[in-house]
């Protein structure tokens, strides 16, 4: 049996989806949605799962109906204006979550491996963040937060910049490369996300090369 984390998961489905052309969140991937599937994959290890969405008057599809299913402890929570970024949304999640460690994640990442965000939480020790370097790129949304890092991300955001991946660099964080990582994620399919039509293309082929052959 999976011991729950003292920690809250933030997935963030709020943006507009612009290269993929519709909601990643709402995209079937297998027999459930890429939300639906990233609920199921950290629900046994965190003890709360926080949806940071856009405004309903802004959504292109009720996320609610997709919720409808989910167990108590999923959360949403709206953005207070739509399309402000992935940063704001990180803040709102963090301050609004109940723990002071969270692992945050966007909502494209449905490779997402539980023990991949469980390898981040235990990395924590006293750094404010543990943001993965995976080929050279910082990956702020697979990456475990303390609350108090969001006064950083939000001053940043405040001044005009935007881009988590320099905002990030603020913070004394613990920065795991991609050859500590395979050793739980040997393919690193847990930092695959789906941007675009291709991107889905290629991770559908993936997980039905996974899937045990009849």
């Amino acid at each position: 049996m999976t011991i729950r984390l003292s920690a809250s998961a933030i997935i963030l489905a709020g943006g507009q989806s612009r290269r993929m052309g519709r909601p990643k969140a709402a995209i079937r991937f297998g027999n459930s949605t890429i939300l639906e599937q990233l609920i199921a994959e950290l629900r046994s290890s965190f003890d709360e799962i926080l949806i940071i969405a856009a405004p309903a008057r802004s959504e292109a599809f009720s996320i609610e109906h997709l919720l409808q299913a989910v167990p108590s402890s999923v959360r949403l929570i709206r953005d207070r204006k739509a399309y402000q970024g992935a940063a704001v949304a990180l803040v709102r999640g963090l301050t609004a979550a109940a723990n002071d460690v969270s692992f945050a994640c966007s909502c494209d990442l449905p490779l997402l491996r539980a023990d991949v965000a469980r390898a981040l939480y235990g990395m924590l020790n006293g750094y404010e963040a543990v943001i993965p370097v995976i080929g050279a790129k910082p990956q702020p949304l697979c990456a475990v937060y303390r609350r108090g890092a969001a006064a950083c991300i939000e001053r940043q955001a405040a001044s005009g910049e935007y881009r988590l991946t320099r905002i990030t660099t603020a913070l004394a964080a613990y920065r795991p490369s991609d050859l500590q990582l395979r050793h739980i994620d040997p393919a690193l399919h847990s930092f695959l996300n789906v941007n675009t039509p291709e991107d889905y293309n290629r991770a559908l082929a993936i997980k039905q090369s996974l899937e045990p052959k009849a």
